[in-house]
């Protein structure tokens, strides 16, 4: 019985694991015929199957599976018919919605959820997702309306289908926003032509109003916004409030799981509230005993525990860990409670399916696998205690720092191998700042901040408290060995390493503990490969409206502009560029900015700080020698790489280009002698055509699209010049300048020439040794909530 309880949740999981690998979803009634057929299959297998136990057992488990499959793809039927459809496009249309959450406040923008009332186009009722992500952005000067949790709104959106960029091991929006239940994005229209948006009615009382009066009244109260930022987060779940350098030294130092409302921080709420609950029950017992038999004090502590703690994460936010976190509780509680005496591994595995049932999507968050991985290892690794005398209070202070040190010495070993499968980053200091920060944050900073809720005084001594320990973070993150980002090894070298990290923290002999520890050498060891000598290859990262292109060959990389700025303290170079080098453990030898314009420049203060030791050269560098000009060239394993564009004369006696500042872009040619690449920034039409006639000779095999595919670039004389097989085009998904122009792809397919564009394919890499076909990220990643790819 103990073995069946223990497969059935891991049966569940497999189901849910599954269903999760589709590329497109099955029909709504293939699902349900599926989940019937699995509850008949169990009761047959439950009480008509003869045999041996194991194959009923067998039966009644493949059933189980069979059923979680169905019953998650049930679930995504159902929201994938709440969906924007990308044949919809983009559309105007007139909404009447409520603000859910908490908004977030950038320098020129304001970003809230709405669930939509009603909906129309002029005249005619119109069915749009329940949920929208709506962004409200200021125009110069323009302020920003006061947007307020919990308000109706009248107000025009403009629609747009759910689209995220797809990068190897970037960022997946598409499924976050499916996670939350986001069926489309919009912008408010708030034009001169466009209706005043209008505030139909103020926001009742509510938790979110509630939580939105203590986000002003820590503003208020903590003047300095790096600290407040923080104490929002850990007080009311407000995460985007910290900034973004320091979630750097956050992640740096491997603390950032505690800089928001986790499981940990719920769990320490629960634990607290408890022992809480637990003297008061018996303090009032002493007044009216016969209280106590009916209700037992650990239960009520037990259960008033779970209760409070689920308060707690209403307040919070209700954000998907902090779900995750009250159902584990409550299911543990449960089972603890009951009349059987499940052993942990049943309660892990039980706590595991409960979860897996509430949201599926968490089998692919890292945070989902940290948690449990770390409850596992520390349900492994526990030793009891030998003493059953009453410790003094500093024996039990010492044993309550052994014990802590101990468990962070085990967290920090045995999780190296998720946190590098999940983050490529291996941080060295993160035991010696978990040590202090994870007691600082959980028993000190967070308290402080809830008890600020109730007297506000209490947020000085947090802000106080979070300070000090910010500063000292800040102190570890300078150190040039606090970590180190390292290339993210395929799955089987991952698991091995996640089995030998297990090991090594376990009470073993130490022999065995060492052959753990030597299981993560393969993980920590494994390089991506590379082009042979002589070879090269493009990578088109999908950066939305701008550019940037890895080039890589046997032992040297160079990036091809740094891709846009978003907006104020976002950019590409931090978001996908960096991500995406770390990922495959690669080092900028050169880096070449094409030109000014934000969008191809707009990552360069991000990438020159992560490599400032790589060779830079761009058209508008004040130094000479970081200047590209037509003639330069140099050749890495076989490979040469030459500037044909800009020419001296196009720089004036100041060093500042004469031309305009598309018509400055560094135009870099990568050649092998067989197979050749032209990467051309945003050179216009005539500078183009210059060049080509300059060259009639030359000829490419890949091409990246100047200027995006605008019809101001790819002229048809550099066309018939250069031939390529391939164009790369780097474009925003439905981007208001319409890239690719139709005008270029008739000229392109007039050529017989193919294409690619990053909105449909992501990140689009071409081979030397692979040059008739390109590989598309979004094909080769497709799962059912992405966006449709284009065929590979």
């Amino acid at each position: 019985m103990a073995r069946l309880s223990l497969a059935l949740p891991w049966a569940a999981v497999l189901g849910v694991w599954a269903q999760l690998q589709q590329r497109e979803l099955s029909a709504a009634w293939v699902y349900g015929g599926v989940g019937a057929c699995a509850v008949g299959c169990a009761i047959v297998g439950t009480r008509w199957v003869r045999g041996a136990p194991a194959w009923r057992s067998l039966w009644v488990l493949c059933a189980l599976s069979l059923g979680m499959w169905a019953w998650t793809g049930w679930r995504a039927s159902a929201m994938e018919r709440d969906r924007w459809g990308p044949d919809q496009g983009v559309r105007d249309v007139a909404v009447v919605a409520t603000v859910e959450g908490l908004p977030v406040r950038g320098p020129q923008s304001l970003r809230f959820l709405l669930r939509i009332e009603a909906a129309h186009v002029p005249g005619v009722p119109v069915r749009v997702p329940e949920r929208v992500m709506a962004s409200w952005h200021g125009r110069g000067t323009q302020s920003m309306p006061l947007v307020q949790a919990g308000e109706r709104w009248a107000m025009t959106l403009r629609l747009r289908p759910v689209h995220g960029a797809a990068n190897p091991h970037g960022f997946d929006r598409e499924l976050w926003l499916w996670q939350h239940g986001v069926g489309a994005t919009a912008t408010v229209r708030s034009g001169g032509k466009d209706p005043i948006a209008q505030r139909l009615a103020s926001a009742p009382w509510g938790v979110d109003r509630a939580r939105q009066a203590v986000v002003r009244a820590i503003e208020d109260r903590v003047p300095d916004p790096r600290v407040g930022g923080v104490l929002r987060a850990l007080v009311v779940g407000e995460q985007s409030a910290i900034e973004r350098e320091d979630w750097a030294v956050f992640r740096t130092t491997g603390v950032a799981h505690l800089m928001s409302i986790s499981g940990l921080h719920v769990t320490m709420f629960a634990w607290m509230a408890m022992h809480v609950l637990g003297w008061v029950w018996r303090r009032w017992a002493d007044v009216w005993p016969a209280v106590l038999l009916a209700w037992p004090t650990p239960s009520v502590a037990a259960w008033g525990g779970v209760v409070l703690a689920a308060g707690y994460a209403v307040f919070a936010g209700w954000g998907l860990p902090a779900q995750r976190t009250v159902l584990m509780l409550a299911v543990v509680v449960a089972l603890r409670w009951s009349a059987r005496p499940w052993p942990w591994p049943v309660v892990w595995s039980v706590a595991m399916w409960v979860v897996v049932c509430w949201d599926p999507w968490a089998l692919l968050q890292a945070g989902f696998w940290l948690s449990f991985v770390a409850v596992a290892l520390l349900m492994l690794s526990a030793q009891p205690e030998r003493s059953s005398a009453e410790p003094s209070l500093w024996r039990a202070a010492w044993r309550g720092l052994r014990l802590m040190v101990r468990e962070q010495s085990l967290m920090t070993v045995a999780l190296v191998p998720l946190t590098l499968w999940w983050f490529a980053q291996v941080t060295w200091v993160s035991w010696f700042a978990n040590l202090i920060a994870i007691p600082w944050v959980t028993l000190l900073v967070t308290p402080l901040g809830l008890l600020g809720v109730v007297w506000s005084p209490m947020w000085d001594a947090a802000a106080w408290a979070m300070g000090v320990l910010m500063g000292v973070l800040s102190l570890m993150a300078e150190w040039p060995w606090a970590a180190s980002m390292w290339a993210v090894p395929p799955w089987p070298l991952a698991l091995l390493a996640v089995l030998g990290g297990a090991v090594s923290v376990m009470p073993w002999p130490t022999v065995v503990r060492l052959l753990g520890l030597f299981a993560l050498a393969p993980a920590l060891s494994f390089a991506p490969a590379r082009p042979e000598a002589g070879g090269f290859e493009l990578v088109a990262l999908d950066v939305g409206q701008g550019s940037a292109v890895v080039v890589r060959t046997a032992r040297h990389t160079l990036l091809y502009d740094t891709g846009p700025a978003y907006g104020p303290g976002s950019d590409a170079g931090q978001s996908v560029v960096l991500p995406y080098l770390w990922a495959h453990g690669e080092r900028l030898d050169a880096v070449v900015v094409s030109h000014a314009d934000s969008d191809h420049a707009g990552g360069a203060a991000a990438v020159a700080r992560a490599f400032p030791s790589a060779r830079w050269l761009s058209s508008f560098d004040d130094e000479p020698q970081r200047r590209c000009v037509a003639g330069q060239q140099w050749t890495w394993d076989g490979v040469r790489f030459e500037v044909v564009h800009p020419l001296p004369s196009d720089y004036g006696a100041d060093g500042r280009g004469r031309l305009s500042s598309n018509a400055m872009s560094c135009v870099l040619m990568v050649s092998n002698g067989a197979q050749r690449a032209w990467l051309g920034g945003d050179i216009d039409a005539a500078h183009e055509t210059r060049w080509a006639l300059a060259n009639p000779e030359v000829r490419a095999d890949v091409m990246l699209a100047p200027h995006h595919g605008s019809a101001s670039s790819s002229s048809p004389v550099l066309l018939n010049t250069l031939r390529p097989r391939w164009v790369l085009v780097q474009a925003g998904y439905l981007n208001r300048w319409g890239h690719p122009v139709p005008a270029v792809v008739a000229r392109y397919e007039q050529r017989g020439m193919a294409w690619q564009a990053t909105p449909q394919c992501g990140a689009t890499t071409w081979r030397s040794a692979q040059s008739p076909s390109v590989q598309c990220h979004r094909w080769v990643r497709q799962r059912y909530w992405h966006h449709p790819p284009m065929g590979p």
